[in-house]
């Protein structure tokens, strides 16, 4: 009968300590504070784990005796695959990274549905403290968060949370120069194309109602400076048709710019919450043979690449920079108390897709 074949156990701490002849503080250093050993002693330590197949000390042990995880969650309230495929999510999180990455520390990525209330991966996860990013205000993954003993800062929404850190820009503001824009060519008659208002799905028309009692603040403060700059012409907000898509794409843009102006056909501009809504307005305009902006004025927010590559009229905002702020507003945290709330800049890009409104809507309107 054949016994089992002879499997070699791994060295441990001490084994290799014993080994070497020296103290298991003086391996452990190796590890953890190479600062205490010459760089002759730490080669010798390290050389002789990877011939005795020793892999360091345990993390998770090492983190139990520390109650350090060396690691910032990122609480993201979509798939994982939409932090590597949304520009601006992607811009942001390099800039985390950035910050992350000076400091040492390790980025967990904590994707969860906001259509789905299971905050077990927000209790689970092992992280020193959370950037929270553009959650609605009544996520219950947000408030799992806030249960956690860490500190937390969020960028861009929820607003108004006591007791955190928060990283945003002034998103009526920019979208207030943007509508002004739009009025200062002569557009009377805008439709507008959003994002998700709520966490449930919603794709069509979103009236009055939804517009005020989303718990999305970012889009209602986009919505309010568009609103804001038409006011000021002497649009009534009630006659302008706002479109919400669920799902933030070009796909969802194209499909939303569809519907809007097969209801609207009169409308000479199309304002989207985001780039990537523009730019599926933008497609749906050279399906249906649309000139841009001859026919239709079409415009975005974010300032994402592709915008400048088409010459999208959009705000720019500063994301990389925003996701490089929320890191080090937690990492260089240290023994603050008051939270801090630091607003960056946006820019209002002209780009060749806005222009006057199309001539027969010019004479038509007295303009």
């Amino acid at each position: 009968m054949t016994g089992a074949p002879h499997v070699r156990r791994p060295a441990t701490l001490a084994s290799l300590a014993a080994k070497l002849g020296v103290s298991r503080t003086t391996v452990s250093n190796a590890y953890n504070r190479p600062d205490q050993l010459s760089a002759p002693l730490r080669a010798k330590v390290l050389e002789a784990a990877r011939r005795l197949g020793y892999p360091g000390p345990d993390p998770v042990a090492r983190s139990l005796r520390t109650r350090r995880a060396g690691a910032v969650g990122l609480l993201l309230t979509e798939a994982l695959s939409y932090a590597f495929r949304d520009p601006v999510a992607t811009g942001f999180l390099e800039g985390l990274a950035l910050a992350c990455e000076k400091a040492g520390q390790g980025l967990l990525l904590v994707p969860v549905s906001p259509e789905h209330a299971d905050v077990a991966a927000v209790h689970q996860a092992g992280v020193d403290g959370f950037i929270v990013y553009s959650v609605s205000e009544d996520d219950p993954h947000f408030r799992a968060v806030l249960e956690r003993p860490v500190p937390t800062v969020v960028c861009d929404q929820p607003t108004g949370v006591e007791g955190v850190d928060r990283v945003s820009i002034d998103d009526r503001a920019g979208m207030l120069a943007l509508g002004r824009h739009l009025t200062a060519a002569g557009h009377r008659r805008v439709g507008v194309l959003c994002m998700r208002l709520g966490a449930h799905r919603h794709d069509g028309p979103a009236d009055i109602e939804r517009q005020e009692t989303t718990t999305y603040p970012v889009q209602q403060a986009r919505l309010g400076g568009i609103r804001d700059a038409l006011a000021e012409v002497g649009v009534d907000w009630a006659d302008v048709p706002v479109y919400e898509r669920f799902e933030h794409s070009v796909e969802a843009g194209e499909s939303a710019a569809a519907e809007l102006l097969a209801a609207h056909p009169d409308i000479t501009a199309v304002v989207c919450t985001s780039d990537i809504l523009a730019m599926g307005a933008l497609r749906h305009a050279a399906d249906a043979k649309l000139s841009v902006p001859g026919d239709l004025t079409v415009t975005g927010f974010d300032g994402i690449p592709d915008a400048d590559r088409v010459g999208l009229t959009t705000v720019r905002q500063p994301f990389r920079k925003k996701g490089q702020m929320a890191g080090e507003l937690l990492l260089e945290r240290g023994d603050r108390t008051r939270p801090r709330h630091l607003v960056l800049p946006t820019e209002l890009v002209l780009g060749t897709t806005s222009g006057e409104p199309r001539a027969a809507e010019r004479f038509f309107s007295g303009w």
